[in-house]
């Protein structure tokens, strides 16, 4: 995948079709530190340690549709071929957590991507799902709770469009004022 915004974008649909009622995605930009990582925790159905074992492999998937599920490898060897790091780990009945960096000045690195048009994706998509997206920087960091959001507006559904505008600009502001330099 060309940004890693698709990469969580499918993990976190992985974690839809785990049937996860909340869904925390981190992402961390950091020149200081040298570093992009994305981390994304469910508390779907997990996997057994037999097929967590398999996960990396593109022919191993739960897919009926196709027999090759290339999402987890991607995002696997994408972190590798970036002196990064990849870490999977999964229980049953707790869920899966998504681990993933990647070297910020590594020529191959791929870009953070659209991640407000991704998280806001998530949210229409699956409203009823908690979503907690946090995004750091050397500069500061935001957090966006779908519960707190939810609060506030009351029996306003987060899939309107007025309220998914709303989200887009929210996110965009906040990465805005902690982006600093643009990473």
């Amino acid at each position: 995948m060309k940004e890693l915004s698709l990469n969580i974008l499918d993990i976190a649909h992985n974690s839809v079709k785990a049937k996860a009622s909340e869904i925390i995605i981190s992402v961390e930009e950091s020149l200081k530190r040298n570093i992009v990582a994305i981390d994304i925790k469910d508390n779907g159905c997990g996997m057994d340690k037999d097929f967590l074992s398999a996960v990396t492999d593109p022919f191993v998937t739960t897919r009926t549709t196709r027999k090759v599920g290339l999402g987890i490898p991607l995002l696997r060897q994408q972190a590798l071929d970036t002196d990064g790091h990849f870490d999977i780990s999964s229980q049953p009945g707790r869920g899966t957590e998504v681990y993933a960096d990647f070297k910020l000045s590594h020529l191959d690195r791929p870009p953070v991507g659209d991640i407000a048009s991704t998280v806001v994706s998530l949210i229409s998509a699956n409203p009823s799902i908690r979503y907690v997206y946090t995004h750091l920087t050397d500069f500061g960091s935001f957090t966006l709770d779908t519960d707190e959001v939810k609060e506030q507006l009351g029996d306003i559904p987060l899939n309107e469009p007025e309220i998914l505008i709303w989200l887009t600009e929210y996110i965009n502001e906040n990465l805005q004022s902690i982006e600093g330099g643009k990473i």
